[in-house]
């Protein structure tokens, strides 16, 4: 009987149970394990094993030394059914180290130091996924969860999702202020730039992959450059603390934006910011004036133009205005150099003073945004400490104090599925937050700062080909833009 005979009669009686041993081929079954037909036993080895049989079916790897995995160890074991990394000193596994392993049905994991943090993220995603039994064991650490069974670990109890800001490109000069808005679909930035002396409007360049300048606006001492968008026809209102603030024009597109008309000239002495709002389905503007003798002015539209509809809070060099709703009905919430902010409703079409912030002396801006369903005011002051603010139902109630170091903009901004707020600095570094869900606080998340980030004075959100990008205008230096990019942790 030639060789290829006798070798295929001692496989015939092996399958029949004869008492002949089996002996994988030569290379199939590393020297530190011993294996039989469809299992191998692998202990005291420092490594995992290469050049197991695929069709292995049983893979106890158990009391050994192994300190890690490499995910590609089980690669191609597509008919294992028990798999038993039992007793070793895995701090955690990698990712994917069970694809493609849909056979399992038993896997043991007991008696392993695992680090219950994000490493271990996708472990317990995987758990309820499969239908193999899993013996899992404790947690070693962190200290809050040793000792913990794995099986009891809420996956959602795990913040295992980073984002962290880029610099991203320079616009030359200095800004006051940065609003984003969208035209004929496509995203827009405009810049108020009082030392140039003109409101820059910026669009994306498709081809370079960068912001450009698309159109600018003679405006001297411009300290607010608004945006408002009616179907094709595009207004800005640009407020000057000298010369009269203006508002610019474009009936439609292909037209280049043009001085239309002189805003208020005999009440708009010293404007210090413009806003936005809608009341009663009618466009307007509220421009806040900080000089002695002026009055902060609501401005609507009639025909063609704005024209004042409303003085508010006379006298009181204001400072800043927020525009909100509260109880389903417009507000306005206007701070100034000398008293507490004072929030206003709307109420028989014009706005009636409401009530007042409590313990929110020197308040020089405010800014506020949604969470959860309640509304969150960010106080900024120059000197002191900055706060955070919760609606009750009646007024704002102090809910968090922040120290600041030379601040004029405390601004929150929703980007992505993150709440920020950024706390800007002129002498130090400025401060990004982020809104923790749970507790209902800012937590620390990064520091922007000098050289590139200097006296930051507002900050805007705008989204373009999925990308996430942060202008900053800056009152002592050029204008930044970040990009946000995405971490996770659990990679």
């Amino acid at each position: 009987m030639g060789g290829a005979g006798i070798l295929l009669l001692l496989l015939l009686l092996a399958e029949a149970g004869m008492g002949v041993s089996w002996r994988p081929p030569k290379g199939k079954c590393p020297l530190s394990c011993s294996c039989s037909k469809d299992s191998a036993l692998c202990e005291g080895s420092p490594d995992l094993p290469e050049n197991f049989s695929p069709t292995l079916l049983s893979l106890f790897i158990e009391d050994n030394e192994l300190g890690s995995i490499s995910k590609n160890a089980l690669r191609g074991l597509r008919s294992l059914t028990h798999l038993s990394l039992a007793n070793n000193h895995l701090e955690t596994l990698p990712r994917f180290l069970f694809r493609g392993l849909e056979t399992l049905t038993h896997v043991d994991l007991r008696g392993n130091p695992f680090q219950c943090d994000c490493r271990i993220l996708w472990l317990l995603q995987w758990m309820p996924s499969v239908n193999a039994s899993v013996g899992t064991g404790a947690c070693a650490g962190p200290t809050a969860l040793a000792h913990v069974q794995l099986r009891h670990l809420d996956p959602k109890t795990f913040k295992c999702r980073a984002i962290e800001l880029s610099r991203f490109q320079t616009v030359g000069e200095s800004a006051l202020g940065v609003e984003p808005f969208s035209y004929q679909g496509e995203p827009h930035v405009i810049l108020a730039q009082p030392f140039a002396g003109r409101c820059l409007i910026l669009t994306w360049d498709y081809s370079l992959q960068c912001f450009r300048p698309e159109e600018e606006l003679s405006a001297p001492s411009v300290v607010s450059c608004k945006p408002l968008v009616l179907g094709l026809h595009l207004f800005v209102l640009a407020a000057r603390l000298w010369g009269g603030s203006q508002l610019w024009s474009r009936p439609s597109p292909g037209l280049r934006l043009a001085p239309t008309q002189a805003l208020a000239p005999e009440r708009l002495l010293r404007p210090n910011d413009a806003e936005l709002l809608w009341l009663d389905g009618q466009p307007c503007f509220v421009v806040v004036d900080a000089s002695k003798a002026g009055s902060t002015t609501l401005l609507c539209r009639d025909g063609p133009g704005f024209y004042p509809r409303q003085s508010l809070h006379a006298w009181h060099r204001d400072t800043d205005a927020e525009v909100l709703e509260l109880d389903g009905r417009p507000h306005l919430l206007l701070a100034s150099a000398s008293q507490r902010p004072v929030l206003f409703h709307w109420f028989g079409g014009r706005f009636e003073r409401r009530t007042d912030i409590p313990e929110a002396e020197d308040v020089y801006a405010t800014r506020h945004f949604k969470a959860n369903g309640d509304v969150f005011l960010c106080l900024t002051r120059y000197i002191g400490d900055s706060m955070v603010m919760r609606w009750d139902g009646s007024m704002f109630r102090l809910l968090q104090q922040l120290p600041s170091r030379g601040a004029h903009v405390f601004q929150p901004l929703l980007i992505a599925k993150d709440q920020l707020a950024i706390l800007g600095s002129d002498f130090a570094f400025s401060q990004v937050f982020r809104l923790d869900p749970d507790k209902g606080l800012l937590d620390p998340l990064q520091e922007l700062g000098p050289p590139a980030l200097v006296a930051p004075r507002a900050f805007a959100h705008i989204t373009m080909a999925g990308r996430h990008f942060l202008f900053a205008a800056c009152f002592k230096g050029p204008t930044q833009i970040y990009q946000l990019h995405e971490l996770d942790l659990s990679a």
